[in-house]
Order: C-alpha cells, then structure tokens, then sequence
C-alpha cells in the first residue's frame, strides 16, 4: 500500500465560522494512486456477505442506531430533511432493498460502498487531478461561485456548505460531486475525503478511510 499511498489521510480545514457552530464536524482525506478497475472477486464476495446481513427490518431499525443517528441530527441542523434527504447509510441500506443486493459496480464504487456499510461513515472519491495540493476542506459558499470549474460547473447560491480546496468547489456537504471532477476511467489518481459529525467517533471516520485505501491499493 505504501507506494500507492501519496501521503497518509489527514485532517482537512473546517471554516472558522463552522467550526463554532458545529466543534465535531471534520473533514479527512487522502490521496492515493488509484483508478477505475473491475472488482476483484474478494470484493465482489465481501459486497455479497454484507447483502446478506440487511433485511427490511434492520433497514427500519438503522435510524435510532448511534451514527446513522448522528448524521440525521445533523442533517436536521444544516436545514436537510433526513426523511427526504437520506443520510448516507440509509440510502445505502434502502437501495440493498430495492435491488435485492449490493451490485458490484467497479473497485472504486464498491469500495466506497464497503466502507460505508461496514463503518456508517461516507467516503467520496474525487479526480486528484483537480484537487489542490494544500488540500480539501468544509467552507460556506460566496455569491459567485460555481460548483466545479469546466463548462459543465453549475452556479451556487450563497451560503452552502460545501467541500472545497483553494481553487474550487469540488462537492456539496453530503450532496453531488461536481461534474467532471468525479472518478473516471482515465482517473490515474484520486483524492478520498470523509465526514463525520458530532456523535460519530474518529476511530470510525479513519476505519472508513482505511478500508478504501485497502481496497483500492490491493490487487
């Protein structure tokens, strides 16, 4: 792993502002040398084992679990409908119902997707080619901004959150990556970022980390 690895997942900045306002919010992330590949069948088979353990009932259960209830709190606190607006874990969850298992999609995908069953943790994955070095982070959106930088960047009202570096907004907190900056099949290296929140203990947020890498980095 280590020669994949670009550097080891650090902490992200949190906007000044942010921080007073919700202390525990924290942004990780990582860069690691990466691409879009079919998932080798040790995935494929650990995406199947973690099909089995969701049912209906577990799916209602998930919303009174500890951090599946942490990101709804503070998806109620940021002005989002956790009810309509799924946290990640549930939406997860719900979509296992809908298709009767986790599909394996790509190495990318599905590690992701093992990372967050497995933790309650969401990770993205971000073109690293865009991302700048000095790193990602959570700010608020100004009047002007766009989401992305290419013809395809959509224009932002003030006062989003988003996730963001010195040159652009890459996503929205817990909403769409911005086009052109998702992973892709030309995607040589990417930038991995998480988020957890009051009530998500770190030791999680840096398992989900660390299962990606794992994924990502093993052939």
């Amino acid at each position: 792993m280590s020669d994949e690895l670009e550097l080891a997942p650090a902490a992200g900045f949190v906007e000044t502002e942010l921080r007073s306002e919700f202390p525990h919010l924290r942004l990780d992330w990582v860069t690691v040398r990466a691409g879009v590949r079919p998932s080798p069948p040790a995935v494929r088979e650990r995406l199947r084992r973690l099909s089995d353990r969701y049912r209906g009932a577990n799916v209602v259960a998930m919303r009174t679990q500890p951090i599946p209830h942490a990101y709804r709190t503070f998806f109620h606190h940021i002005g989002l409908d956790p009810d309509s607006d799924r946290v990640p874990s549930e939406k997860a969850a719900v979509m296992r119902l809908l298709h009767g298992e986790f599909r394996s999609r790509d190495v990318v995908r599905d590690a992701l997707l093992i990372a967050l069953v497995e933790t309650g943790v969401p990770v993205w994955a971000l073109d690293a080619a865009l991302v700048d070095a000095a790193g990602l982070g959570i700010r608020t959106s100004v009047a002007g901004e766009r989401l992305g930088t290419g013809e395809h960047a959509g224009a932002l009202l003030a006062g989003r959150l988003v996730v963001a570096d010195a040159q652009a907004v890459h996503a929205l907190l817990f909403g769409d990556v911005a086009p052109g900056h998702e992973v892709t099949g030309r995607t040589q290296r990417m930038a991995l970022f998480s988020v957890g929140v009051e009530g998500v203990p770190a030791i999680h947020v840096e398992e989900a980390m660390w299962i990606c890498l794992e994924i990502l980095t093993t052939r």
